[in-house]
């Protein structure tokens, strides 16, 4: 069997570089998740939830990776390359949510 065709002739353009910055955002959700624990102690179960909802961001950019990946693929071949707003925006709202959520659990 002979490996899959690669879908750009160029193994340094742009859909690597987005994969990687996007594995740099789900890295931080992880690591953001994991010192939200630490706080456990101090401000109680919301701590949890931030927890949870750190987790569900890192897992969802985790799971749309490969799609986002062969979009931009394409979009190089075509010649047509497009920016993936929803994703930002989403993941945008998700920081802003989260940080609302931080301070939430330090007032209560």
């Amino acid at each position: 069997m002979s490996p899959a065709a690669p879908l750009h002739a160029d193994p340094g353009l742009q859909p690597e570089r987005t994969v990687l910055s996007w594995g740099r955002t789900m890295m931080l959700f992880a690591v953001v998740g994991a010192v939200f624990l630490r706080w456990l102690p101090h401000y109680g179960f919301w701590t949890l939830g931030l927890t949870l909802s750190c987790a569900v961001v890192a897992g969802a950019i985790y799971l749309t990776q490969r799609r986002r990946y062969s979009r931009q693929s394409r979009g190089i071949a075509a010649e047509q390359v497009e920016a993936d707003v929803p994703a930002v925006l989403i993941t945008t709202l998700a920081t802003v949510v989260l940080g609302l959520l931080g301070i939430l659990a330090v007032l209560a």
